[in-house]
């Protein structure tokens, strides 16, 4: 099990790890430009919601270096909500 210290001051013990969220900021930019230029956000919680999710799905398809259009696909076309196939795997590099 890892401590506290550790996982708080990971980046120390692994120099693979960034010291900073610059790359989580960096992937939030697109989303926060999309609702700062669109009226200001969502008009409701469950709009809210949806876009987070699909924003979510976009990113990491790309980040894995997939078909985003198939992806998005499969995801809406799923009866009930599930990972999907694609995430499944490790990402491809």
């Amino acid at each position: 099990m890892i401590s506290l210290l550790e996982a708080i001051f990971s980046f120390l013990f692994d120099p693979t790890l960034d010291a900073t969220n610059w790359r989580a900021e960096h992937a939030l930019r697109p989303a926060v430009i999309a609702r700062k230029t669109c009226g200001g956000g969502n008009r409701t919680v469950h709009g809210a919601q949806t876009q987070h999710v699909l924003a979510s799905i976009l990113r990491t398809a790309q980040q894995r270096g997939l078909d985003s259009t198939a992806v998005l696909v499969a995801a809406l076309q799923a009866p009930r909500p599930v990972v999907l196939d694609a995430f499944q795997s490790a990402p491809r590099h």
